[in-house]
């Protein structure tokens, strides 16, 4: 039995299209070849920060985020707001918590994400991020840490995310119920792996949720 569902934040919660956007006119790349650069991070394996050299060889993205955020300290740059979450968020998370199960937040975020995320007062019991504690996915310690603050077995725990590398096969190996969201490059992509179709339900919106974990 199912009593608490805990959800990662890029492409499951936030569309990440308008910050990839940004910083493909911040280096002077057209978006259409910046995201599909993207797409073969997610289709080889390698950390999306690689396109950064990738597209622009030799920059530092750190240091040039830090340019970035001194030239434009009030602009949104490669941050996220409530503009960008998905159209099925707030209302699939609401009839969550109103069928009565716990609902979280937790994913790798950096630290400015977790002020982000409490703005947009979302139906959630919680938010918490990698940035706060240290861990990040898919280490086994994060899970561990997610069981903690839920207070529920992990065997009570869904975890939904779009990455089958992040948010399928350590969260089995958690003893969790992993959910895919197939959206996203890495979650098309990842739902057409055979550990999705082995591990995990596949689902195409987070309107299945509450039916599927806490049927009325």
């Amino acid at each position: 039995m199912i009593r608490a569902v805990v959800f990662d934040v890029g492409e499951t919660l936030v569309d990440e299209t308008r910050i990839w956007s940004r910083w493909a006119d911040r280096l002077g790349v057209p978006r259409f070849a910046f995201m599909g650069v993207i797409g073969g991070m997610a289709a080889t394996g390698r950390p999306v920060t690689d396109v950064f050299g990738m597209v622009r060889p030799g920059v530092d993205w750190a240091v040039e985020e830090a340019a970035w955020a001194a030239e434009e300290p009030e602009s949104l740059r490669n941050n996220f707001d409530g503009d960008d979450l998905y159209p099925d968020v707030r209302g699939a998370l609401a009839e969550l918590r109103r069928r009565g199960l716990t609902v979280v937040i937790a994913g790798n975020q950096p630290p400015q994400a977790k002020a982000a995320l409490e703005r947009m007062e979302l139906p959630v019991d919680a938010v918490y991020t990698s940035a706060e504690w240290g861990l990040e996915k898919p280490d086994p310690a994060f899970f561990a840490k997610v069981a903690e603050v839920v207070g529920v077995s992990a065997g009570e725990i869904c975890y939904v995310g779009d990455r089958v590398d992040n948010d399928v096969l350590p969260v089995q190996e958690a003893g969790m119920m992993p959910v895919l969201i197939r959206r996203g490059p890495w979650g098309y992509l990842s739902a057409e792996m055979p550990e999705a179709a082995w591990y995990a339900t596949v689902v195409n919106s987070l309107h299945e949720l509450p039916e599927l974990l806490a049927p009325a």
